[in-house]
């Protein structure tokens, strides 16, 4: 998870390198959404990424897939990870605070206060917010 809008980020612990057995190592990157039954699949030609962003603009905002990832050398494949669940990005906030109210306590503080996002009405995850 994580990202911007319309990525799907897959993140993997890499192999260490004395596990790395074999020449042209790299990592084979399979996700799909969630009740399909079609892989869409990549190849990494590196042995030093952890890291595979898929972008695509019709992805939308906390879509669940499914991941695995596998590796590969100059002999052939080897075995992929446990198929895990995956969301794609969040969307950003479209919805302010609403009754934002400020007064000064003394020359160098002030008061914020405001009524938050509802819930019901954001279908984004507010985390915090900026003052």
């Amino acid at each position: 998870g994580g990202g911007a809008r319309g990525e799907l980020v897959i993140t993997w612990e890499p192999v260490p390198e004395e596990q790395q057995s074999g020449e042209e190592f790299g990592y084979l990157v399979a996700f799909r959404p969630l009740g399909s039954s079609t892989w869409i699949k990549t190849v990494l030609a590196s042995a030093d990424v952890s890291r595979y962003v898929y972008r695509n603009d019709s992805v939308a905002p906390l879509s669940h897939f499914e991941a695995t990832v596998g590796v590969y050398n100059s002999v052939g494949e080897g075995p992929f990870s446990r198929i895990v669940k995956v969301l794609s990005a969040e969307e950003e906030p479209s919805t302010a605070p609403s009754r934002v109210w400020a007064h000064s306590i003394s020359a160098s503080e002030i008061e914020v206060s405001w009524e938050p996002v509802s819930p019901r009405s954001s279908t984004e995850n507010i985390t915090g917010y900026e003052v």
